[in-house]
Formats: structure tokens, C-alpha cells, sequence
């Protein structure tokens, strides 16, 4: 993988430990030579994995849709800006410039870019690796939610397999690395959508 788009918070939360391991990931990823693909600001976790990258020597592309330009604190000093129309064109560059995903600790719009990404993934729209770095258990809650879905039936296991979960940096961008993708689904007709 030569780049990573990593799902986050634009807040830094109130647990030590995850602002801590944020910024090891951001160490680990400029050690690994992968280019981080993130939300652009330099605050929050967000910023907590940018700057590492950067003080690491690594490459920082961020994007952000021109009305949150306003509202957040974005960090000009990064190797790449881009800005877009909308929420969703600003996911749809984070997914095409990267070759894998990691989800970090954040809110609801870090869930949405997890949960739009794994719905594209079973859709067969893509065969990136998606992993959950869940740091400090923040989410166990989530998988077993999950877990849920598929015994009520809502979620093929093979789709939650697919998502890969671990506690560690190291262990998730291994596992990241030798992942298999799900064959793309049969029924689905690209050409359709």
C-alpha cells in the first residue's frame, strides 16, 4: 500500500491513550512510506495523525468540501489540498487516491465514511482493505453491534470478515497488507449504477 485514507475525528476526544496511539500511527504510516489521505485539519485526532506524518517525513494529502474550509482549521502546510463541492466528492477523491482505510476513533462522520466504505466494498465497488484500529477498546461496542446484524440476519459474515479489526498499528497494516478481497458479487451489474 502506498497510501492510506484514515477516518477520524475532528475532535480529539478526552482519552489520552487514543490521541497517543493517533500519533504513533501517523509515525508508522511516514516509517512505512504510505502517504496519509485524511479531512484536512489540523485539529483534532485528525491533526494528531497529520502532524506526526509530517514531523516523520511523510506525504499528507488532505480534502475538504469548500463550505467546511470555513468552519474547520485547515492545515495549508500539508504536501496537498484539495477542496470539493460536497461531502460526498470529498469522500469519493479520500477512496480514489487511496489503497486501503483505516478507521481511528471519531464521531458520526467517521462512522459514515466506515460504514459508506464497507457498503461499497460488499456492493463489490471496490477490494481495498478496509481495518478498524481499535484503540483503547473504543470499538468493541461497534463489532458487537455488528456481530448482531449478522446473527439477526441484516449482515453476511462474510462481510463483516471482511472488515479487519486490530488492536494494534503494526498487526492491522500486516493484516492490511496480505488481505484477500471478497469476490465481487454476482448479481451486481457495474455498468448499472
Amino acid at each position: 500500500m502506498k497510501s492510506i485514507a484514515v477516518f477520524c475525528g475532528s475532535s480529539e476526544g478526552n482519552d489520552s491513550i487514543i490521541i497517543n496511539e493517533a500519533s504513533v500511527l501517523g509515525k508508522t504510516l511516514a516509517a512505512r512510506n504510505i502517504a496519509l489521505i485524511y479531512g484536512a485539519a489540523k485539529i483534532g485526532i485528525m491533526g494528531v495523525v497529520s502532524k506526526a506524518v509530517k514531523e516523520n517525513g511523510g506525504e499528507v494529502i488532505g480534502v475538504v468540501p469548500h463550505f467546511l474550509s470555513t468552519k474547520e482549521i485547515i492545515d495549508t502546510q500539508i504536501d496537498e489540498l484539495i477542496t470539493t463541492e460536497t461531502m460526498h466528492d470529498r469522500k469519493v477523491i479520500m477512496y480514489d487516491k487511496s489503497d486501503g482505510f483505516i478507521i481511528i476513533p471519531g464521531g458520526f462522520g467517521t462512522m459514515d465514511e466506515l460504514f459508506e466504505i464497507a457498503t461499497w466494498g460488499q456492493l463489490g465497488l471496490h477490494t481495498k482493505p478496509i481495518g478498524i484500529l481499535n484503540i483503547n477498546g473504543y470499538y468493541d461496542a461497534l463489532i458487537d453491534q455488528c456481530k448482531m446484524m449478522v446473527s439477526r440476519g441484516f449482515l453476511k459474515q462474510e462481510n463483516l470478515d471482511a472488515i479487519i479489526v486490530d488492536y494494534t498499528i503494526d498487526g492491522l497494516l500486516d493484516k492490511m497488507n496480505t488481505y484477500t478481497p471478497l469476490p465481487a458479487p454476482k448479481w451486481l451489474n457495474k455498468e448499472r449504477l
